[in-house]
This record gives structure tokens, C-alpha cells and sequence, in this order.
């Protein structure tokens, strides 16, 4: 009998799937919204103050992203049956399964600086030299055509990298995968279901950038040069907090839809709204 492991079924979702994640994930977010929020800004608290560590500081960030990942799917999975989220999940990845965890931020690690170092092919090492700071971000850098196909190039290439992490950390922590198993059925499963994650996309860009440029164009339009930034802060930071909280729950939303398909929210496993070690949502 062969030892290899069975290919994990996912299922096949229509185009406006990907909208159903995210109004899913802000109904969720709706019903929980303080404690939501505070998870995030522990989150982005303890993820600032490892960058600021000397020397490892900038690596370890994208490394530990996929451990912190799971810190949300388990307040999510917690929501789900019954109970709210807790600052203490945001850690839940610490105990699932973390050197299964680990290699996933690598994969992003290095395949995001793959992505952007190739972009020296196509523009002659500008938009690298941005990035790491030793040229100066202007409008005249923004408007070179090789510098906008340099960043084209970047997220074409970054593309699958993205979608090889999109449920990795969800396979790892509730369906006991191993990093390369996890990276390998994530990309498939996101491959298979491009259309809901393309809509899901332009839907993130809509509400991420396209929202938030107009509302900045239009508060400095009527109102006064003095008063125009701190009322831009004023109104969009508490929008892109929920906006960003509602994108990290979409991700076991998403998991959930695609993975999960035939499974109550309230199944027996985990009826004491316990979060998941390794196993089973």
C-alpha cells in the first residue's frame, strides 16, 4: 500500500464567492468588533517592535507572519462557536505547529525578494533602489514607464507566491500539513478558484486604494490645506482598521468555503470553544 498521502479535496466556487468572503468576514467582524481590533493592534504592536530588533528585526517579520496568521484563524474558528476573540489566540500559532509554520514565512521571504530584485531586469535596479532607500521616492520616479513595469513585473511574479500562502497556514493548523504539502494545495485550490479570487482582489483594491484616494481628493478639496490632513486621518485610519481586520478574517472564511464545504459552524469538534492545536476546525 502506498504511503503517500491522499490529495485533500477543495471545492470549485463561483465568481461572487469572492464578495461573499468579505461580507461574510465583516458580519463576523460586526458581532465582535472591539475585541476584533484589539487583536490587530497587539498584532501590529508586537510585529513593530520585532522590527525594530537590530539586524534580524526585518527578517523575522515575514517569518513570523504565518504563525500570527493562525492567531486569527483561531479567533475566527473561536467566533464561530460561540465564543469571541481573545488577545491570547493572537499566539495560538506558537502551540499548533510552528516548525511547519516557519517555513511558510520563508517561502514568503524569499519569494517576495525574488519578485522584487528581478525587477532590475526590466528597469535597471530603480524600483530596488527605492525600496531599499538609497533613491528617493518622487513624482518623477512614479512616472517612469520602466518603473510601473518594474511593478508589474513584481506582483506578476510575486502572483503565486501569494497564492501558495493564501491557506497554507489554515491547511498546517487544521489539516496537520506539512509546508510543502500546505504550499503546494493552497496553490492549487487558489488556481481552481481564480474567479472568486479575482473578484475578491478587485473588490481589496476597490476598498483599499481606489475608497481611500477619494476620499483623500475630496476632503483636501473642500476643505481648508491646515484642516484637510488630520481630518483625512480623522476618518480614514478607523475605516482601514476595520477594513484590514475584515481582510484577515476573510482568510478562514475563504478556507472555510473552499475546504470546509459540507461542515456546520457548530460541529461537535471543538464544542468547547477551544481554538484548534493542530486539527480539525
Amino acid at each position: 500500500m502506498s504511503d503517500t498521502p491522499r490529495a485533500i479535496a477543495f471545492a470549485r466556487r463561483d465568481a461572487i464567492r469572492g464578495a461573499v468572503w468579505l461580507k461574510d468576514a465583516y458580519a463576523m467582524l460586526s458581532v465582535n468588533r472591539v475585541p476584533w481590533l484589539l487583536l490587530l493592534l497587539l498584532y501590529y504592536l508586537v510585529l513593530g517592535i520585532v522590527d525594530l530588533i537590530p539586524y534580524v528585526g526585518q527578517i523575522a517579520v515575514p517569518l513570523l507572519k504565518p504563525v500570527f496568521a493562525v492567531g486569527f484563524l483561531a479567533a475566527a474558528w473561536t467566533q464561530e462557536r460561540g465564543g469571541a476573540p481573545e488577545l491570547k489566540l493572537l499566539f495560538q500559532g506558537f502551540r499548533s505547529n510552528v516548525r511547519a509554520l516557519l517555513p511558510l514565512g520563508a517561502f514568503l521571504l524569499v519569494g517576495i525578494t525574488v519578485a522584487v530584485l528581478g525587477t532590475a531586469v526590466v528597469d535597471g535596479g530603480t524600483l530596488v533602489d527605492v525600496l531599499s532607500g538609497r533613491t528617493k521616492l518622487d513624482e518623477t520616479v512614479l512616472a517612469s514607464g520602466d518603473v510601473q513595469l518594474a511593478m508589474l513585473f513584481a506582483a506578476a511574479c510575486a502572483l503565486p507566491v501569494l497564492l501558495a500562502i493564501w491557506f497554507a497556514p489554515a491547511l498546517v493548523v487544521f489539516q496537520d500539513c506539512g509546508p510543502a504539502r500546505a504550499l503546494a494545495t493552497s496553490l492549487r485550490a487558489a488556481l481552481a478558484n481564480w474567479k472568486p479570487i479575482s473578484v475578491y482582489g478587485l473588490l481589496v483594491f476597490c476598498f483599499g486604494g481606489v475608497v481611500p484616494t477619494l476620499a483623500t481628493l475630496l476632503i483636501s478639496s473642500l476643505m481648508p490645506e491646515g484642516l484637510a490632513l488630520p481630518l483625512v486621518l480623522l476618518v480614514l485610519m478607523p475605516y482601514l482598521f476595520l477594513l484590514i481586520a475584515t481582510l484577515h478574517i476573510s482568510d478562514y472564511v475563504s478556507y472555510r468555503d473552499i475546504f470546509h464545504v459540507d461542515q456546520a459552524p457548530n460541529s461537535p469538534d471543538g464544542a468547547d470553544g477551544s481554538p484548534p492545536s493542530q486539527t480539525g476546525p
